[in-house]
């Protein structure tokens, strides 16, 4: 394996736009306690330390961090306004918090007409751009018709507030529903895949990536870091997973190329058809710069395979 690796890029979709061939996500930039000054600092150091190692496409969603990581990323595009144009940002809206009210109302999924565009109003601001290249809907609202969601991303294009389109944690029928009345091509679906988390496969997710030619955004890549040296902040249904299963086998594969587990992990994903982009979370910047080694590690059908059969709960069909 190379001792160094370039970012690589592939086009978003049908889209104009190219991203790098590994995503950098926000959501820890305001750690997990108090937001003091020296949180934020960190935060900016990280997307500094992304930047550095190539990446150009930054995933965001308006409830990181209440709001606060995009402000720190905000802070650094104030800083440099040249790096507007080198980078993909990229924004999620569509779950309120509670407290985001302040009348009671419980957490909920809003895709309303209203809801999405002065979310995607005040992200904007928060990030001191004028523009998101992708606007992503963060979770299918039940209540939402189709029909009001492309009538926001219409508005929204119109206004020269978003270039493209995508949604995040979708069935494939509910992707299938919206595309058929957007007026846009949607380009995008993001949404959780590692070798612990592997529904994607069986469930038709990424085939519809593969048909539809939408890039696959790949959160939690690393099962939320079990997949890596340390796992971090884990979301419930992650405690279940059985990382045991695979952790031999990736340990076993990457001393016998010299590499990392995370690296092995991350290589899975890389293989697949449909082009799946993973997103990076870690604020370590090693870490960040050892993602890029991924890029150029070859792992050969035989070991993906094996992967698969290691991590799944039975045998193959």
């Amino acid at each position: 394996m190379a001792n160094i690796a370039a970012m690589q890029t592939l086009a978003l979709g049908d889209s104009s736009l190219r991203i790098s061939r590994l995503g950098y996500g926000c959501w820890r930039l305001a750690g997990s306690g108090p937001v003091t000054s020296d949180v934020r600092a960190a935060g900016r150091r990280a997307i500094q330390a992304a930047i550095d190692a190539g990446f150009t496409l930054f995933d965001h969603a308006d409830i990181y961090g209440r709001g606060v990581c995009e402000e720190i990323f905000g802070e650094v595009m104030k800083e440099s306004s040249a790096l507007r144009e080198r980078l993909v940002i990229a924004g999620k809206s569509g779950i309120r918090l509670p407290a985001a009210d302040g009348n009671g109302g419980p957490y909920r999924y809003d895709s309303r007409r209203e809801h999405l565009i002065t979310s995607c109003e005040a992200s904007l601001r928060r990030l001191h751009v004028e523009t998101l290249d992708l606007y992503q809907i963060h979770r299918p609202d039940f209540l939402a018709p189709p029909e009001e969601i492309a009538a926001a991303f219409q508005h929204l294009v119109q206004a020269g507030k978003v270039r493209e389109f995508g949604v995040s944690n979708f069935r494939p029928s509910q992707l299938t529903a919206l595309q058929r009345v957007c007026p846009f091509k949607l380009c995008a679906h993001q949404f959780e895949c590692s070798l612990l988390q592997r529904a994607p496969l069986h469930d038709g997710t990424l085939d519809q990536c593969l048909a539809e030619k939408l890039i696959p955004l790949a959160w939690s890549p690393l099962g939320g870091g079990q997949l890596a040296d340390r796992a971090g902040d884990l979301l419930r249904s992650q405690r279940e997973y059985q990382p045991e299963r695979v952790l031999p086998l990736l340990d076993e594969i990457a001393a016998r190329h010299a590499t990392t587990r995370s690296v092995v992990a991350l290589a899975w994903l890389l293989r697949h058809p449909a082009r799946i982009v993973p997103i990076i979370g870690t604020t370590d910047s090693a870490r960040i710069i050892g993602a890029v080694q991924a890029l150029v590690f070859e792992l050969s059908p035989e070991d993906w395979y094996a992967l698969l059969a290691a991590a799944e709960p039975a045998p193959l069909p």
